[in-house]
């Protein structure tokens, strides 16, 4: 029986993942195997020493502790691209919002006051006011072509839009989802160039800290629009506040709230909506509790931000899953132990990403307690679970 923590309302369609002759699920238990959550700050929490993984329902992880996760060994899963659908759509709302000017004409009208004909020319007189622009022709630029950045770019081209997308790190299969007529931008600055709309879609790094400064808001077009939905700091909102009051954008959408943002007139402050969809949320908790329940139960990785994918179908045999400093002769120093105790590999599997390396070992027979701990004993072991024969 695994025992699974929750620290967050995680979806329904998400937990009945977890069968319940194998798991027991609930908000408050002792010596949990594994902790599912959503927004919850970890980096206070004193998490116990019979965890075996962290699954966050959602994409970003700056809320879980996940280098102090990866010296413990301990995989941190996520759910990259089930809540693209959810922030593409918000994306392209947030365009339509800045170039047509409707929060501000919405909030002319929530003040009027008269009736009848004074009405119709209060209405009449003020929609002047709030003359837009249409996307057709305009240029985006999208920083970051992950899941999320390639339906936004997809999607504005379908809208007619030029679209310019930077990243140096794009993966082989979002390249493939990514349309053809989306041009590429050799540096930020390039992208930012003459752009009339840049919407982020990166991590909060070191790198990607107040990316979007005063000098890449000034090489945009005057009267750009500025969008971020991924994650504040990106923006040096202090830069995108004097652009807006210089006029050099139009608008600012975030969706990280400063009080200097909200009292902004031109600012268009939302309370960090960008996958507060039902149908986002149950994608993610379907995802990240489908892989952790993977792990626990088969020692498979998929979709962690801090463990290498690391897939093994499962045999007939008895299966041990290492953590490792990635070192030299770890598999052969575990190889030697195994083939010291009697036992023979039937299969392995050793993937390493960064100063961290994953070995899923099959054996023929049941390992000895005396060889698990022999192999614990290794210097630069992290973790080793025994699963047992597959059930």
């Amino acid at each position: 029986m695994f025992k699974i923590l929750t620290l967050n309302n995680i979806a329904v369609a998400g937990l009945r993942r977890l069968p319940r002759e194998r798991y027991e699920v609930a908000t408050e238990i002792g010596h949990p195997d594994a902790i599912l959550l959503r927004s919850q700050n970890m980096h206070d929490v004193d998490i116990p020493a019979t965890v075996a993984a962290i699954g966050r329902a959602g994409a970003g992880t700056n809320n879980i502790p996940v280098e102090r996760m990866s010296a413990r060994g301990i995989p941190v899963f996520n759910a990259p691209g089930a809540n693209a659908n959810a922030v593409k759509e918000l994306v392209i709302a947030a365009m339509l919002i800045g170039t047509r000017n409707l929060c501000r004409a919405s909030e002319y009208v929530s003040g009027l006051k008269e009736t009848g004909d004074a009405l119709e020319k209060a209405v009449e007189a003020g929609k002047k006011q709030f003359v837009g622009s249409e996307l057709p022709g305009k240029r985006l630029g999208v920083v970051g072509l992950g899941a999320i950045g390639v339906q936004v770019a997809n999607s504005a081209l379908a809208l007619g839009m030029k679209v310019v997308g930077f990243d140096p790190a794009i993966t082989v299969r979002s390249a493939w989802q990514l349309s053809s007529g989306v041009q590429h931008a050799e540096t930020l600055d390039q992208l930012f160039q003459n752009a009339d709309f840049v919407t982020l879609h990166v991590p909060l790094l070191d790198a990607t800290r107040n990316l979007v400064s005063a000098a890449r808001i000034a090489l945009m077009n005057d009267g750009g629009t500025l969008i971020n939905f991924a994650r504040g700091g990106i923006v040096d909102d202090t830069a995108a506040m004097a652009a807006l009051d210089s006029g050099k954008l139009h608008t600012y959408l975030s969706d990280f709230p400063t009080p200097e943002l909200i009292a902004h007139p031109k600012a268009v402050v939302f309370p960090h909506l960008g996958a507060s969809t039902a149908e986002a949320e149950e994608n993610c908790a379907i995802m990240v509790a489908d892989n952790v329940k993977d792990y626990l139960e088969n020692g498979n990785i998929r979709y962690s931000v801090n463990f290498p994918d690391a897939r093994m179908p499962r045999a007939d045999a008895w299966r041990i899953t290492i953590a490792n400093a990635n070192v030299p002769n770890m598999v052969g120093q575990i190889s030697t132990l195994i083939a010291n105790a009697g036992l023979n590999i039937e299969d392995l599997l050793n993937k390493s990403i960064g100063g961290l390396a994953y070995t899923i070992v099959d054996v023929n027979a049941e390992p000895s307690r005396e060889l698990l701990d022999a192999i614990r004993a290794i210097d630069g072991i992290l973790t080793l679970r025994n699963l047992g024969k597959p059930v």
